[in-house]
């Protein structure tokens, strides 16, 4: 074994190992392992000579410890338990998350104001006008685990519903809810509805004249209007929830025959209400179907149009607002809550250039003129929870006929 040793071993190098070990063996005593430490770099270890029945150094494979398992993970999992603890606590909530399906023109102010009065910050998700609420709807589901979104505030109310079916809504009762008639709000205080807007047909003046505009929605299948009318998306937003209404009101055969007739005339898609509207006050369009705030930004605009409310057929569609359930900022989403369903929000919806119908019987309007209200016209007997059922029904209808979104 002589030829193994390559120095003597009471030589420096002997003494440097034997120091190296005696400064490891503390550590290893109390960390709980088998053997001192060794580091890759030490190259020297000490053994026992047989044949000189001395010390020596020899060149040996570095050292690697033996850990007590046990009580490194038990440390492991202190540690990351204490860190996990830390960053799970919250700083007090300064914003509320909103998912908006109203216009952002006239939304935008409310949110504002709010910021002001309450010195919460407002983060809106604005829908887009291709896709009216179905995104947000969409989003609110697949977030449902670990939700993103305090309030949604929502354009049409069928969506609405669904969540609420779905278990996605909160239940708040609103003090600010407390005068709306019970029929604008869910039984389980999930949901409120505010500030009304109407389907409503929209007639370009300078190419149809007054005594051929039409007065009901079953006139727009007359092959006079061939080629002539705009629709938005019939898979969208309130389009969608006009479909599904004619269903539970009018019944299968009636609607189904109604759309049928009305894509054989020729009727044309746009990405919107608003393309349905300008289209209509540009000339491009005799009739478009589209929403009262659409109608009226073109009537602001000084375009030669006229709106009609069709007779025994106009749809009344409510806004309405629902807290998310385990939404980050529940006190935040309270808050908000109560402020867009105040009197003064409702009458800045009204006086708006959107001129949304109030709900709220307190609130009290001089004129909305040239809107009408369920209360002046013939509107659409319609049971929105049973329209809820409709759904599926007429949405499988429409992709067959107007193609897939």
């Amino acid at each position: 074994m002589a030829d193994s040793f390559s120095r003597d071993p009471t030589g420096s190098a002997g003494a440097a190992a034997r120091r190296q070990a005696e400064r490891y063996q503390p550590h290893a005593q109390a960390w709980g392992f088998g053997q001192p430490p060794q580091t890759p770099s030490l190259r020297w270890g000490l053994v026992k000579c047989s044949s000189t029945n001395g010390i020596a150094a020899k060149r040996v494979r570095p050292y690697r410890p033996r850990y007590n398992a046990g009580r490194l993970i038990v440390s492991c999992l202190l540690f990351a338990s204490t860190a996990l603890l830390s960053g799970c606590q919250r700083e007090p909530a300064t914003r509320v998350v909103v998912y908006c399906a109203h216009d952002r023109e006239f939304a935008e102010d409310i949110f504002n104001d709010f910021e002001k009065a309450s010195g919460l910050k407002v983060d809106v998700r604005w829908d887009t006008e291709a896709n009216k609420s179905v995104q947000l709807y969409e989003d609110l589901i697949r977030e449902a685990a670990q939700p993103r979104c305090d309030v949604h505030w929502n354009n049409e109310i069928l969506a609405t519903i669904r969540l609420q079916q779905k278990g996605l809504l909160q239940p708040y009762g609103s003090p600010s809810a407390l005068a709306f008639p019970a029929e604008f709000k869910a039984g389980d205080q999930t949901w409120t509805a505010f500030a009304a807007r109407a389907r409503v047909l929209l007639v370009n003046t300078d190419l149809v004249a007054e005594k051929d505009f039409p007065k009901t929605l079953f006139d727009l299948t007359d092959p006079k209007w061939k080629n002539k009318i705009a629709l938005a998306k019939p898979l969208f937003g309130t389009t969608a929830t006009q479909a599904s209404c004619l269903f539970q009101s009018w019944g299968k055969e009636k609607t189904q025959a109604f759309y049928r007739k009305l894509k054989a005339n020729g009727v044309v898609p746009v990405g919107g209400n608003k393309q349905s509207a300008t289209g209509v006050g540009m000339g491009n369009y005799a009739v478009g179907l589209t929403d009262t705030d659409d109608a009226m930004a073109e009537i602001a605009a000084g375009r030669p149009v006229k709106m009609i409310f069709t007779d025994g057929d106009t749809l009344f569609i409510p806004n309405t607002v629902a807290m998310i359930k385990g939404c980050p900022n529940p006190n935040g989403a309270k808050k908000l809550i109560d402020y867009l369903l105040s009197p003064e929000v409702e009458m800045k919806l009204a006086k708006s250039a959107s001129r949304q119908i109030p709900l709220n019987p307190n609130v009290k309007v001089d004129s909305l003129a040239p809107i009408q209200t369920p209360r002046t016209v013939r509107a659409l007997r319609v049971d929105f929870a049973k329209a809820v059922e409709r759904w599926q029904e007429s949405q499988e209808f429409l992709v067959k006929v107007f193609g897939s979104r």
